[in-house]
């Protein structure tokens, strides 16, 4: 059994004091007030080692120096102190262990879905989830012989945009960083001004993707390298309304069909106006459209009259018009100034 003084010394030793700082805090509290030779007599030691642990102490908070005598907290304060500093500790460590969980989470998610994906033995597979459908990507990438991966994709409605921008555009945009996925896209023009939709699409083009929009989009679709295509179960429909249902087809001359539709549907879109020349061109547009002249424009923007002027030039290129309103017109239309 354990004696009465082991018992009174091991909440000490539970947080962290080894027995000797736990034998000279003990020490220290019966003596209220003694010197580093003091102790030294009271543990039979010599005066530089007591003195060395004496520090540890004091930094640990459980005795106090003044003018070189060491008094003991209350057992209570000390107590509290080393309860404190072990649950900051805990309180790390789980952040740590938290860190480490996520940084091997992208890693199981791209096993699960290459292993999924290299076992699937349909050419024809049905898939159900906006989970599946995001992750599939990710896992097609990964097993994709000659990497990155040109991921083509047509979105036709605002739900299934909102969702990607809220829920799974950073997947792909961390695929893209990672060197595996291209994205291309095309999207309703409608969608650029829904909540979160810009700032994910600004993040997916500068990790190297492209964006282009039309008014209406046929419907979702999209291919996945030269070899995968995903389908909607009715064609026209959005993928929300289906519970995310789709087929992935593994067959050559549907993937070489829907590549060709997107090839089709990419002509025909425009690019956003995005980035720091796209930005000054929509500045001066959007100034224009409240009725500033050149003058008031360049004052607004702290730019030069001469360079004003450049961006509406660049803007009228851009958008195939003739005049500064007709720019406004198709800037308007193609979503720039919303």
């Amino acid at each position: 059994m354990r004696n009465e003084s082991q018992i009174r010394s091991e909440p000490f030793e539970t947080l962290g004091l080894d027995p000797a700082q736990t034998a000279l805090y003990t020490a220290v509290l019966r003596l209220h007030r003694a010197t580093r030779t003091d102790l030294a007599q009271a543990m039979d030691g010599p005066v530089e080692k007591v003195g060395r642990q004496l520090d540890d102490l004091v930094k640990l908070g459980v005795v106090d120096e003044q003018s070189g005598e060491y008094l003991a907290r209350h057992p209570a304060a000390a107590l509290g102190r080393l309860i404190a500093e072990r649950l900051d500790r805990l309180a790390e460590e789980s952040r740590m262990i938290d860190s480490a969980f996520g940084s091997i989470r992208r890693l199981i998610s791209d096993y699960d879905a290459g292993r999924d994906y290299q076992s699937g033995s349909f050419t024809v597979e049905m898939v159900n989830g906006a989970d599946a459908l995001y992750e599939s990507v990710v896992g097609i990438a990964v097993q994709s012989h000659s990497p990155p991966m040109h991921l083509l994709t047509a979105v036709p409605d605002e739900r299934t945009m909102t969702d990607f921008a809220r829920k799974f555009a950073d997947s792909w945009i961390d695929a893209q960083k990672r060197n595996l996925l291209i994205v291309h896209a095309v999207i309703p023009v409608s969608t650029l001004t829904l909540p979160g939709v810009r700032d994910q699409l600004t993040q997916l083009i500068e990790a190297g993707g492209q964006v282009r929009t039309l008014a209406t989009v046929p419907s979702w679709f999209m291919t996945a390298g030269a070899e995968v295509a995903g389908l909607p179960p009715f064609w026209g429909g959005n993928l929300p309304d289906h519970a995310y249902n789709f087929y992935l087809v593994r067959t050559p001359i549907v993937v070489g069909m829907l590549r060709a539709l997107f090839d089709e549907l990419w002509a025909r879109a425009v690019p956003l106006p995005w980035g720091r020349r796209g930005d000054g061109m929509v500045q001066v547009l959007r100034l224009a459209a409240q009725g500033m002249c050149d003058d008031s424009i360049a004052r607004q923007l702290g730019v030069s009259v001469r360079t004003v002027r450049a961006r509406f030039a660049d803007a009228m290129a851009e958008l195939g018009t003739q005049s500064r309103f007709h720019a406004g017109v198709e800037a308007t239309r193609r979503g720039w100034l919303s």
